[in-house]
Formats: C-alpha cells, sequence, structure tokens
C-alpha cells in the first residue's frame, strides 16, 4: 500500500503558473475576485467625500454649478446656439457625461502609483482596483443621471420640444462605452507613468484640452465642415452627441461616427490591457 501511494499523483486545488504571453489576460480573475471589487468600490464611495460637510450632494452640486457657468460664458455672453435645446439642459447632459468618463480616465490613471505600497504586499488581481473605479464613478454618474431626468421633464412638462428618439434604447450600451473608454485610456496613463511621472501631470492638462475638442460645450453642428471629420476620430463626440439625441431627438451626428467611436474605443481598450498586464509584472522596481 505505501509504494501504491508514493507512486500516486498529488491532485493540487490551484496551480500558480508564470504568466509569458502578452494575450494571457487575468480576466476571468475579476469574477473570482468579485467580493474585493464591491469592497474597493464601497472604499473608493466612502472615502470620496469623507470629512465633508455636504458629502454626497456634491455629487449634484458640481454638474449643476457647471452647467451654470457654461450657460452664463458660451450661451449668454457668447452667445453659442445649442441646436434648439435649452442651453441649460444642453450644457448639463454633456457636463455629466464628460464628468464620468473624466472620472474613469483620472482614477484608474494612478492605478500603480497610488496602490503600490499594497500591491507589494498582497496578492491579488491588480485589475480589480481601476476596475472598481470605474464602479464606484458609476454611482457618481447614475446620482447626476437622475438630475438631468429632474430637468428634462421639468423641461418638458413647460413645453419644450423635447423628443425622445428609439436610440434611447442603448443607452446601457452608451454607458458602457464611457467607462471601457475612460478605462482603457486610463491603464495606458498608469502603465507609462510608472517609469514617466510627468505624464500624470499631462494627463489632467490634456483631458481639459479634450473636452474643448468634444462637443460638450458646443453642438457639432457648430463645428466648420472642413475640420467636422477630425471630430469622427475623437470617440466623445459620438458618446455626447448621441446621448443628447436620444433624449431631445435633435443632433447632426453622421452614423459612421459612432461606428468609427466604437471601434476606436475597443481597441484603446484592448491596448490598455496588454499593456496594463504587461507592466503589473515588474512596475514595483520601478515606481
Amino acid at each position: 500500500m505505501k509504494a501504491e501511494r508514493s507512486l500516486t499523483a498529488p491532485s493540487w486545488d490551484l496551480t500558480i503558473k508564470p504568466r509569458r504571453s502578452w494575450l494571457d489576460l487575468p480576466l476571468g480573475d475579476l469574477w473570482r475576485y468579485r467580493d474585493l471589487v464591491f469592497l474597493l468600490t464601497k472604499r473608493d464611495f466612502n472615502t470620496a467625500y469623507k470629512q465633508t460637510i455636504l458629502g454626497p450632494l456634491w455629487f449634484v452640486i458640481q454638474p449643476i454649478v457647471s452647467t451654470i457657468v457654461f450657460t452664463v460664458i458660451f450661451s449668454n455672453i457668447a452667445g453659442i446656439p445649442t441646436g434648439g435645446i435649452p442651453p441649460f439642459l444642453f450644457y448639463l447632459s454633456g457636463t455629466i457625461c464628460w464628468g464620468y468618463f473624466g472620472g474613469c480616465f483620472r482614477g484608474t490613471s494612478d492605478t500603480f502609483v497610488n496602490n503600490a505600497g499594497i500591491f507589494g504586499k498582497v496578492y491579488f488581481p491588480r485589475l480589480v482596483v481601476p476596475v472598481a473605479t470605474v464602479i464606484s464613478a458609476l454611482i457618481h454618474f447614475l446620482t447626476q443621471f437622475v438630475v438631468f431626468l429632474v430637468f428634462y421633464f421639468w423641461f418638458y412638462f413647460r413645453g419644450t420640444e423635447l423628443i425622445p428618439s428609439w436610440p434611447i434604447i442603448f443607452l446601457p450600451l452608451l454607458i458602457l462605452q464611457m467607462a471601457l473608454l475612460g478605462l482603457g485610456c486610463g491603464m495606458c496613463v498608469s502603465a507609462l507613468t510608472t517609469k514617466y511621472r510627468d505624464l500624470s501631470y499631462l494627463m489632467h492638462f490634456g483631458v481639459q484640452l479634450w473636452m474643448y475638442a468634444t462637443p460638450v460645450v458646443y453642438p457639432l453642428s457648430q463645428v466648420p465642415e472642413s475640420y467636422r471629420w477630425l471630430y469622427g476620430f475623437n470617440p466623445m463626440t459620438s458618446v455626447v452627441e448621441g446621448f443628447r439625441q436620444m433624449f431631445t431627438g435633435k443632433s447632426t451626428l453622421p452614423g459612421e461616427f459612432i461606428i468609427l467611436s466604437v471601434i476606436i474605443t475597443l481597441f484603446i481598450l484592448m491596448l490598455g490591457l496588454l499593456i496594463f498586464h504587461r507592466v503589473e509584472k515588474n512596475f514595483i522596481d520601478t515606481v
């Protein structure tokens, strides 16, 4: 019996092997560590406005104040038309869309630098942290989206011509695209900032420039025809314009812009996953 036992191969519950391939992405680990994703999401939500007087009310105050400023400057002073959409509603829709994308982008861009201490002490899939950041930002967006709906129905019942269009059924996919685009951009920057810290400063400045290169404070119809084709390569153009079209039925968004936007989003997401996965193996030596 002893001889037979010695010849029997031991069975293991888990075998740890090194990942060598670029395409060997640990996406399945996200589901296995879903409890950790929930805990990190809860942590980000609780600490976002910890020790503040107004707390979560800032989720509501920030977009409203930004919308008021944009309305006064770009509509009342600059006189930029909003394509038949009430200026306040026009700027509020662009603000909350950009706020969610920008929150995902900025929140995930410092993943390695901000979490180097815990990454060097315990193992868990590093992708858990940026995913939790995106989910936490989604809570902020949904809160602001409720505010948008309140003002939307207020204008609607006052007699403003607002006609929701059938693409509104794809609103969850539009929100998913914002999340994936912000996640992909953030992971690319996060991986690169492990060696080049200047990128973190450039990123915050670049996000502001990107916003003004997106129809957030002006409609796409105001962009000259000779330059409008360039906006097709900005994936956020179709997101912001598509969001407005869903709720107001007023937009000049070409169909090819939507297709190109989805393709670019998926490309950036895959690029971010590959770079993030490659850097997480040895980033602790350079941070």
